[in-house]
């Protein structure tokens, strides 16, 4: 049985893909800070408290246990803390990731899975997106895995640590059981945020409708967290299996605006959704759709679950944890 590092792991989409990896026949070991994680997520798997920017903790982990390939989560991911609070997102995902390919490096660990982004792209040309597009972030948090994928392909270059690195759109839903979904402690995701307005009678902001969008809303790749954990495992085998390193397209290749996630939210929990719009956010696009070509193409992957999937999933989740993972 193979052991995989999963730094990260104890997080929504590192919570969803250890599953898979279990089901896969693999043995998935967490490591995890603990600041966006959940023990509740995780409470079946081994899980090592510890942090990327502790170096020695790092190296004991690989230093004590044959890891195999690493699937790395462990990253700051709001855009709008990005903005305010640039040096500590560079410290984290920039810093974090340099001593995690150092340790690989000593215990001759050659393949690692970088979940990336698609803020990488900034505001592409063309929609939808294709990895040719030119890689131009207007956020540090965009700019901080850019510059990390930059550094797994001088990894590869000198090191041979071969890298897939996914660009995915926006991961949502839960796991359909209700064992396990999205509860971050700071909530930016428009989805979890619609049934939080349902659930505690809030209303919700709608950051912008003056946007060359057909309603004016930004419009987003909503990618179900069960294809999106797939896909991960799908590209550590691939690399297990020989492949090149790449950055790669993870998305469904429809886009749905923001007033579509509340019309759809609507329909999944038959409440009706409060809303006001407010001023744009810092940092947002107007329009990020996928194109997942090459994911079909190297993977053998696609996107499996539907726009209502995901709503149904997701409402399922929140509606029965309306705390999270503290009910």
């Amino acid at each position: 049985m193979k052991s995989i590092l999963i730094p990260g792991g104890a997080g929504y989409i590192g919570s969803h893909t250890v599953r898979i990896l279990a089901d896969r026949g693999y043995n998935p070991i967490i490591f995890d800070n603990m600041s966006e994680g959940h023990r509740a997520a995780v409470k079946d798997f081994e899980l090592i408290e510890g942090d990327l920017l502790d170096g020695g903790s790092l190296e004991k982990v690989f230093n004590t246990r044959r890891i195999d390939g690493v699937i790395h989560f462990a990253a700051f991911s709001l855009v709008g803390v990005s903005m305010t609070q640039p040096f500590r997102y560079y410290r984290n995902n920039v810093v974090g990731t340099l001593n995690l390919l150092e340790a690989m490096h000593k215990a001759d660990v050659s393949n690692i899975v970088f979940s990336s982004t698609c803020a990488t792209y900034g505001v592409p040309d063309t929609v939808p997106i294709t990895e040719q597009e030119k890689t131009a972030p207007i956020n540090p948090y965009g700019e901080t895995k850019l510059a990390v994928e930059k550094m797994l392909k001088w990894s590869d270059e000198a090191y041979g640590i071969k890298s897939v690195c996914p660009r995915y759109f926006n991961a949502a839903g839960a796991m359909p059981d209700g064992s396990i979904g999205e509860d971050h402690r700071i909530e930016t995701h428009l989805i979890p945020l619609v049934y939080r307005s349902i659930l505690r009678c809030e209303t919700l902001k709608v950051f912008g409708d003056d946007y060359a969008t057909p309603d004016g809303s930004c419009i987003r790749d909503y990618i179900h967290v069960l294809d999106l954990a797939n896909a991960h495992v799908k590209a550590l085998q691939y690399l297990q299996d020989g492949g090149s390193s790449m950055p790669i397209n993870l998305g469904t290749e429809h886009g749905a605006s923001v007033f579509e996630i509340i019309a759809a939210a609507e329909k999944a929990s038959g409440q009706k959704v409060e809303y006001e719009i407010t001023s744009r956010r810092a940092g947002d696009p107007p329009s990020l759709v996928a194109d997942a070509t090459l994911a079909r193409e190297k993977l053998g992957w696609t996107a499996n679950h539907s726009l209502d999937d995901i709503m149904r999933d997701a409402w399922s989740w929140h509606e029965s944890h309306p705390n999270g993972y503290h009910d």
